[in-house]
């Protein structure tokens, strides 16, 4: 398994890209919102919010939630 990491660029098109063909290759991927990343986006969002949206732009299905790392499986 891969583990991708989103930082202070936040979820650009070559974030996702990268996951996608994770996903293709591995069938599983792991991101991590790095603190920056948090930082810049949260702002009174929940994590789980965050993660759905993080979700929203990914062609793969959120199977688990860690602290500030999230699992994907297609």
């Amino acid at each position: 398994m891969i583990t991708i990491n989103i930082g202070k660029r936040g979820i650009t098109e070559g974030v996702i890209n990268e996951v996608n063909q994770a996903l293709e290759k591995h069938g599983m991927v792991k991101v991590r919102m790095l603190r920056n990343f948090r930082t810049i986006t949260m702002k009174g969002m929940d994590r789980r919010e965050l993660a759905k949206e993080v979700a929203k732009h990914v062609n793969g299905k959120l199977v688990d939630l860690r602290g500030f790392v999230l699992t994907f499986k297609r």
